[in-house]
C-alpha cells in the first residue's frame, strides 16, 4: 500500500534543511496540525514529567470523569427523546419514549393508530440523515463543548413541545425536528471518547458507555409505571415527556460548564495531567486529536477507502432490525402482558441489556483485537432468539417472551463495537468525521425502511420481519465486519514491514512544518507526526486497532 509517507527513504523527513517534505502535493503548514500543539508548546517544557503512581492516578481520572459525563448524558437524552423507546440498543437514543408513550395513551390523545406511529418513527430518520453533513461540519468547526450543550438544550425544548401536539400533522414535525438536533451527537461522543481514551481502551470502555441506553428501559419503565398508577388530569404521556425534558434541560447546563472540547480544556485535569493526557493519546494513535479546519482530500480519502463503505454497509444491515426496540412494549402486550406489566417487563429486559454490555466489557478487556469475532458473538443470541420467535406455537408465552428479550437485548453490543471500530480505525479528523458520518446516514436510512417492515398485516408473528430480521441484520453485519478485519490485517502487515525498515535507518516519526518567523521569512519546524492530522493513508505509522 503505496501512502505520501512512503515515498521517500526518509519516511516524512526533508531531503535537506530547505527543503520542505510535503505530503502528496501539499505542504504542510500550522493549519495542518493538532489543535493541542500550541498547548504543548507553552507547557510541555516546563511541565514536569508524572511518576508512574500519577499516571495511574491520570489514567483512572480520565476514565471516571469522561465516562460518567458521556454516560449520563446518553441516559438523560435517551429518557428525554419524545416519543419513543422500549428496550436496549446503543443505538436508539432518539427512542426513550415513544413506545413508552404508545402506552400512555399517546395514541387516544393524538388520534393516530400503528401505521400512523410506524411513521413517526420513520420520519425521525428523515431528519437525522438531513441533519447529518450539517451536523458534523458544526461539530469540526465549534467548540465541542458549546455544540454539546446548545443541541441538548434544542433537544429538550423540542421534547416538551411534544406537549403540545394535539394531531399527527403536529407530531411529525416535532419527530423530524428532533432527529435533526440528535444527528450528530453519538458521533460527538465518540469522538471524545477518542480524545481521551487509548484505542484499546475506548474499546473496552463502549459497552460501559452504552450501558445508559442498554439499561434506560430500567428507569423509564418504572417512570411510566408510575404515571400510568397516576390520577392527574394531565395524559401521562405528556407528564413523561415533561419530566424527561425537565430533566434535559439541567442536562443543558451542566454540559455547558463541564462538557471539555479536547482535553486541553478539561476542568478536572492540571496543566501537567493535560500535558500528559494529550502525550498519551499521541504515543498510542500517532495520529492527531482535534482539528478545526475541513480538508477536501482527507473527505476525498474516506470516500475513496473501501473500509468506509464497509462500516456503511455494517450500519445498514444491522439497523435494519432496530425498530424491534419500537415493537417491543407491543409484542409484549401482544403475548398478553398488561400495559403496567409490559413496563416492568421492558425494565427487566434493560437490566439483562445491562447484564449483556457488562459482560462485553470484560471480554473485550481479556481479549482485545478480535472486534470481529465479538460483533458475531453477540449476534448470536439475537439469531437464536429470532428463530424462537418464528418457530415456537403462540401459546407458548413465557417462551416467547423470552426469545424476544434475548433477541432485542444482544445484537446492540454488535452495534456498540461497530461504532467505537469506526471512529478508531481512522485517522485525520475530517476523514474521521466524514467516515462518522456516513455510518450515521446508513443507521438513519435503515431506520426509515425497518419501520416498514413490521407490517400491520403480518401481525401477531410478523414472520416476515423477523425473517429479515435474522439473514440481514444478524448474519449480514458480521459478515461485513469480517471484510473490515481481512482489510485491516492486510494494511497491517505492510506497516509493520515498512516500520522494521524504517527502525533500521532511524526514523521516529517526525516530520516538518512551514511557517514564518517574527520578521516574516519561511522556516522549518520539526514535529511529532502524531501533531500534524494526518490520515491513516497518509500515516504508516498508524496501525490499525482490530
Amino acid at each position: 500500500m503505496e501512502t505520501s509517507l512512503d515515498k521517500t527513504k526518509s519516511g516524512g523527513v526533508p531531503e535537506s534543511n530547505s527543503r520542505l517534505r510535503a505530503i502528496g502535493d501539499r505542504v504542510l503548514t500550522e493549519k495542518d496540525t493538532d489543535v493541542t500543539l500550541a498547548f504543548l508548546k507553552l507547557y510541555e517544557h516546563d511541565a514536569e514529567p508524572l511518576s508512574p503512581e500519577e499516571e495511574g492516578r491520570v489514567v483512572r481520572k480520565v476514565h471516571l470523569w469522561i465516562l460518567t459525563l458521556v454516560l449520563l448524558i446518553n441516559l438523560m437524552l435517551f429518557l428525554s427523546k419524545g416519543i419513543g423507546y422500549t428496550d436496549q440498543n446503543a443505538m436508539q437514543i432518539d427512542k426513550a419514549t415513544l413506545s413508552y408513550a404508545s402506552i400512555l395513551d399517546l395514541f387516544e390523545d393524538t388520534h393516530i393508530g400503528n401505521t400512523d406511529y410506524d411513521n413517526l418513527n420513520t420520519i425521525f430518520y428523515v431528519g437525522y440523515i438531513v441533519a447529518q453533513l450539517p451536523g458534523h461540519w458544526l461539530i469540526q468547526h465549534l467548540p465541542l463543548r458549546q455544540f454539546m450543550a446548545g443541541s441538548i438544550f434544542l433537544w429538550a425544548v423540542i421534547v416538551l413541545l411534544h406537549c403540545t401536539a394535539v394531531n399527527y400533522g403536529g407530531l411529525i414535525a416535532l419527530r423530524f425536528f428532533l432527529g435533526a438536533v440528535e444527528a450528530p451527537l453519538v458521533p460527538a461522543m465518540e469522538i471524545t471518547l477518542g480524545m481521551f481514551l487509548k484505542p484499546q481502551e475506548q474499546s473496552t470502555a463502549q459497552p460501559l458507555f452504552w450501558i445508559s441506553c442498554m439499561g434506560s428501559p430500567i428507569p423509564a419503565g418504572f417512570i411510566a409505571y408510575g404515571l400510568l398508577r397516576s390520577n392527574s388530569s394531565v395524559p401521562p404521556w405528556k407528564l413523561f415527556m415533561v419530566v424527561t425534558g425537565g430533566i434535559t434541560l439541567f442536562l443543558a447546563a451542566y454540559t455547558w460548564f463541564y462538557y471539555p472540547s479536547n482535553p486541553t480544556e478539561a476542568r478536572f485535569l492540571t496543566t501537567r495531567e493535560k500535558v500528559y493526557a494529550v502525550q498519551r493519546i499521541h504515543a498510542a494513535t500517532h495520529s492527531s486529536i482535534e482539528q478545526k479546519h475541513f480538508k477536501p482530500h482527507q473527505f476525498r480519502e474516506a470516500l475513496r477507502d473501501p473500509v468506509s463503505w464497509l462500516f456503511f454497509l455494517a450500519a445498514f444491515t444491522l439497523m435494519l432490525s432496530n425498530n424491534l426496540a419500537y415493537q417491543q412494549n407491543l409484542l409484549f402486550v401482544s403475548l398478553g402482558v398488561s400495559d403496567l406489566g409490559s413496563t416492568l417487563v421492558a425494565a427487566a429486559s434493560g437490566g439483562f441489556s445491562v447484564a449483556s454490555c457488562i459482560v462485553a466489557a470484560v471480554l473485550l478487556r481479556l481479549f482485545p483485537g478480535q472486534a470481529a469475532f465479538w460483533g458475531l458473538f453477540w449476534c448470536l443470541p439475537a439469531i437464536a432468539g429470532g428463530i424462537g420467535m418464528v418457530a415456537l406455537p403462540w401459546d407458548s408465552k413465557l417462551a416467547l417472551l423470552a426469545c424476544l428479550i434475548l433477541a432485542g437485548g444482544t445484537f446492540g453490543v454488535t452495534y456498540i463495537i461497530t461504532l467505537g471500530w469506526t471512529t478508531s480505525s481512522a485517522a485525520g479528523h475530517t476523514k474521521k468525521m466524514t467516515r462518522n458520518a456516513l455510518f450515521m446516514v446508513a443507521y438513519g436510512i435503515a431506520n426509515i425502511i425497518s419501520p416498514q417492515i413490521w407490517v400491520v398485516a403480518d401481525a401477531p408473528r410478523y414472520y416476515p420481519a423477523w425473517i429479515a430480521q435474522i439473514v440481514i441484520s444478524w448474519v449480514g453485519c458480521p459478515l461485513c465486519l469480517f471484510g473490515i478485519r481481512a482489510i485491516l490485517l492486510r494494511r497491517n502487515a505492510l506497516r509493520r514491514a515498512w516500520l522494521a525498515e524504517q527502525g533500521s535507518s532511524g526514523n521516529s516519526g517526525r516530520a516538518y512544518l512551514e511557517k514564518r518567523d517574527a520578521m516574516g521569512n519561511p522556516v522549518t519546524e520539526e514535529v511529532e507526526i502524531s501533531l500534524l492530522d494526518l490520515t491513516d493513508g497518509e500515516n504508516m505509522f498508524f496501525i490499525y486497532p482490530l
